[in-house]
């Protein structure tokens, strides 16, 4: 099996699935201190890039567990 293919894999994993999540979670810590700094300046303009970010990781965060729950018992690095 190739490095290539093991990667693959392991993105599609609950491991990867999981890292997925974390960094996900960690840009919405950025996100959060985008807004309060947008709200902080009175800038509109950031406040709907915060506000449209924040909703695309909802997003991501949603389409990871169903990720999650589609790979199951199957996952093949659990056995």
């Amino acid at each position: 099996m190739s490095a290539l293919t093991k990667a693959k894999g392991f993105k599609k994993s609950k491991t990867g699935t999981y890292l997925s999540i974390g960094t996900t979670a960690f840009g919405a810590v950025n996100v959060l201190k985008q807004a309060k700094r947008a709200r902080s300046e009175h800038d509109t303009l950031r406040l709907v890039d915060a506000a449209i970010s924040a909703a695309a990781i909802i997003t991501g965060v949603a389409l990871l567990v169903r990720e999650l729950k589609r790979i199951g018992d199957d996952d093949v690095l659990f056995g």
